[in-house]
């Protein structure tokens, strides 16, 4: 009886471990598959993905997954990405990483509509996949698509913001800039602390023609750095502000070349 008991408490014992050796090996596969995404061996990524992958794909890590489906749309190979997304159909569900993953793969291989079927039938959305449609949107020359998309989320996050101004630069339309400046009412108090928001506002405010605002943000932020330097000297040249713009390059420490072609731009008004 104690030997039975023995046995089949060994065999418990052998099987936790084993599940729990299978894990640790998918979660070291995903990290293996991001240092080669990372150091842009997109190819070895795939083909690392794949030795792997057999028929274990229950087991596969997110991490894994996204991994894959990143060096997937890096080489713009929409044919792997498919037969990724074949392989976990079935975890579209409830893994938001995963369709997010597969709407940007989608999007930047041009397959606009398979990511708006995957959107669409996605119940539960996440701010990612509202900046997934939204990037991709605006990667295919269609930034009123991303602007609409972007009132639909209830509560945008950083990405989602920073990439609806660019979608507003983008369209440079009344409609653009009226959206924009409600967005910059209510998310008022983001601005000041956040360097990458109040860039990316100070530079829509300026492609939409409304110079005036965007230098009551520029005059508020500390530590400027050079990216919104050349916004706001880009909007001082569009709006013939010759002697802003050199003034504002005065203020520059070690500008870039583009700093340098605008204050050249602004130098010709004179």
């Amino acid at each position: 009886m104690w030997r039975r008991s023995l046995k089949s408490g060994l065999l418990s014992l052998m099987a936790f471990v084993e599940r729990s050796t299978i894990i640790r090996f998918a979660s070291n596969i995903g990290d293996r598959l991001k240092k080669l995404n990372e150091s842009k061996q997109f190819q070895r990524t795939l083909q690392l993905f794949h030795q792997h992958q057999k028929n274990n794909n229950e087991i596969l890590s997110s991490l894994t997954i996204t991994q894959a489906l990143k060096a997937c749309t890096h080489l713009k190979d929409i044919q792997r990405g498919k037969a990724i997304h074949d392989l976990v159909s079935s975890r579209t569900k409830d893994d938001h990483y995963i369709v997010t993953s597969l709407i940007h793969m989608y999007m930047q291989c041009g397959d606009i509509r398979s990511a708006e079927t995957l959107f669409d039938n996605t119940k539960t959305k996440v701010p990612s996949m509202y900046g997934a449609m939204m990037k991709g949107y605006l990667t295919n020359n269609e930034a009123q698509k991303a602007f609409e998309v972007f009132h639909q989320i209830k509560t945008p996050s950083e990405v989602n913001l920073v990439v609806f101004f660019q979608v507003c630069a983008n369209l440079k339309t009344q409609q653009a800039l009226d959206a924009l400046k409600k967005v910059l009412l209510k998310e008022e108090n983001s601005f000041q602390s956040n360097y990458r928001l109040a860039t990316s506002s100070v530079n829509a405010l300026v492609e939409c023609g409304d110079v005036a605002r965007a230098e009551k943000i520029f005059d508020k932020i500390k530590g400027k750095q050079l990216p919104i330097y050349g916004a706001m000297m880009k909007g001082y040249v569009a709006t013939n502000q010759a002697e802003k713009a050199i003034a504002l390059f005065k203020q520059i420490e070690g500008p870039n070349d583009i700093i340098v072609n605008l204050l050249l731009n602004a130098c010709a008004q004179l």
